[in-house]
């Protein structure tokens, strides 16, 4: 319910300031599980991707946005849980299984998952190497795939900026949904995940008109700081 309140509040202010536009909203179906798999560029994404959809979209998000003391702590809490997110412990190992199972468990309840491949934020605007676990959460839960490309958010507001740009339309394209039923039963299968993920990436390329890095997006800002560190 608090879901549907923070969206009927904040959705309209951001249509009416920032004209968002959007494609293939008729490829999201209507019912049933659905994951949607995006590029990840800007803090704003989860809010211009969600707000044309009718339904509610549930994202993972690290376990420290519900943890917070104080005031500062409780407004976080507020505001993640208002706009669909789950608290997840992110550490690996365990954690990571665990995160999966919580990812099954909201697609098995026949809801929308958004979940972003490279696991964080494009440092610089490009479109980096997917993480498996998107794979897997396909095979087992045998959910549609919706590559959900955003586009013109990072130069909206990067990550680093706290407040976004105006003057620049963001927007969201929706693809055709991807069919992964020839590996249904091979979701062990480390060369089947990466194949799956790989397929999304590219989906998502296409989309978004983003040029592809072969790395992980963490691993390219661990050698962008540590360059950093170098030349300061």
């Amino acid at each position: 319910m608090f879901y549907w309140v923070v969206k009927a509040i904040i959705w309209p202010i951001l249509r009416f300031v920032f004209r968002p536009w959007a494609e293939g909203l008729e490829n999201v179906p209507k019912e049933g599980p659905v994951i949607l798999a995006g590029n990840h560029l800007s803090f704003a994404d989860h809010f211009f991707g969600a707000g044309f959809l009718p339904r509610k979209v549930i994202s993972l998000g690290k376990a420290e946005y519900f943890t917070g003391r104080g005031l500062k702590g409780m407004v976080s809490r507020a505001f993640f849980s208002g706009v669909g997110t789950v608290p997840i412990d992110r550490s690996g190992g365990k954690a990571s299984e665990a995160a999966l199972r919580t990812g099954l468990r909201i697609l098995r309840e026949n809801q929308v998952l958004g979940i972003y491949p490279e696991g964080t934020r494009s440092p610089d605007g490009r479109l980096y190497k997917g993480k498996t676990g998107v794979a897997r959460l396909a095979l087992e839960s045998r959910a549609p795939v919706i590559p959900w490309a955003m586009v013109n958010t990072f130069e909206m507001m990067p990550p680093g900026r706290p407040l976004p740009k105006f003057g620049i339309r963001p927007g969201v394209r929706y693809g055709k949904p991807l069919d992964f039923s020839r590996y249904y039963g091979m979701e062990n299968d480390r060369l089947v995940l990466r194949a799956v993920t790989d397929e999304i990436m590219y989906a998502l390329m296409e989309l978004s008109d983003q040029e592809y890095v072969d790395k992980y997006a963490a691993a390219a800002k661990t050698e962008t700081t540590g360059a950093a560190r170098e030349n300061s």
